[in-house]
């Protein structure tokens, strides 16, 4: 009988007709929990796992899985690199520019990513299947006429957001990144950003002129690092807004150039140094640059990086490999898990 059902299927489907398939066709349906609970199975008995979209087959001991698991959900992120650190001066001389915001990009709602770029579309995720978290860290601080220290990468999946640029020390070049550093002072050129996850950093004062020898902010992921002038400093870039928390909240700011009169960029950036002063730190898990300092302080370190994923509350994480650092909240139909440090593969169930 089962036999001709099939015949019939088959020159049903070849003439262009529809095909009925009914129970009688379908392998029973369960669980994971359901399939691991049953009892009395012998060697080529086979379920449908409505857990993992596919076949399973019992081989006399144990359960196998016919193919991956078919299932995709949908991940919003918001994925931030670690902020560059400040250049530094030399005792009683110069000036090092503020660090830049490390790179931003965001897929959730219309969460804007870094760098005037739209929000991103969201990851497609399978369960079991394992996606490398990385949360950057951020550039160390340095004392002396040096640049800073250059932010780290942060990733999820095949989404990369650059380090923040390091901060020119004085008479250098502001340090490329996902937001550029500010040049020090006796220099014009602040570092470039990467499109779509930050803005550049400001240039610096370069002929010498006045005796404030002021730096120019780094960029942020919200706005570009502020030039220096002849008595005042160059402002960090603003940050950026992000609501994929459940709260509006602003990260990824550039570092204040080292001199006189600069400010923090919003979202965290560190404030630039003034009088032999250090520069301040980015704030941690903001990705925010450092200030730059002013003559023999130390200047501020980046901010540490942040990954933040949202999901449907039908999922959770099975494993999370490599020391990473990870909360998860809920809100509404949601899961919001936020990764604060290390590295590692995460994979669903």
């Amino acid at each position: 009988m089962v036999s001709q059902i099939k015949v019939d299927a088959i020159e049903s489907s070849q003439s262009g007709g529809s095909v009925d398939f009914n129970s009688s066709l379908r392998p029973m349906s369960k669980t994971t929990t359901q399939m691991n609970a049953l009892s009395g199975m012998g060697a080529g008995d086979m379920i449908y796992n409505s857990t993992e979209g596919t076949l399973f087959v019992y081989n006399g001991t144990s359960w196998k899985a016919m193919s991956d698991n078919t299932f995709q959900f949908s991940i919003s992120y918001l994925v931030i690199a670690g902020g560059g650190a400040g250049g530094g001066g030399t005792p009683d001389h110069g000036a090092g520019g503020g660090g830049g915001a490390g790179g931003y990009r965001s897929s959730y709602a219309s969460d804007a990513s870094g760098g005037g770029g739209s929000s991103e579309t969201v990851a497609t995720a399978v369960a079991s299947t394992g996606y490398t978290v990385t949360v950057g860290a951020g550039g160390t601080g340095v004392n002396g006429r040096s640049n800073g220290g250059a932010g780290s990468d942060s990733v999820f999946s095949s989404v990369t957001s650059v380090g923040g640029g390091f901060g020119g020390g004085y008479g250098y070049v502001g340090g490329a990144g996902g937001s550029g550093g500010g040049a020090g002072w006796m220099n014009s050129n602040g570092g470039t950003a990467t499109s779509g996850q930050g803005y550049a950093g400001g240039g610096g004062v370069s002929d010498g002129s006045g005796s404030q020898r002021t730096a120019a902010g780094g960029g942020g992921a919200g706005a570009a690092g502020g030039n220096s002038a002849i008595s005042n400093a160059g402002d960090g870039g603003a940050g950026l807004a992000s609501t994929i928390n459940g709260s509006t909240v602003t990260r990824a700011g550039g570092g204040g150039g080292g001199g006189a009169s600069a400010s923090a960029g919003s979202g965290g950036g560190g404030t630039g140094g003034n009088g032999n002063g250090a520069g301040g730190s980015g704030t941690v898990n903001t990705g925010s640059g450092g200030g730059g300092t002013h003559n023999s302080g130390t200047s501020g370190a980046g901010g540490s990086g942040l990954v933040i994923l949202r999901y449907s509350n039908s999922y959770t994480i099975a494993n999370a490999g490599g020391g990473l650092t990870f909360t998860t909240a809920t809100s509404g139909n949601d899961k919001i898990t936020t990764f604060t440090a290390g590295t590692g593969t995460v994979t669903f169930s």
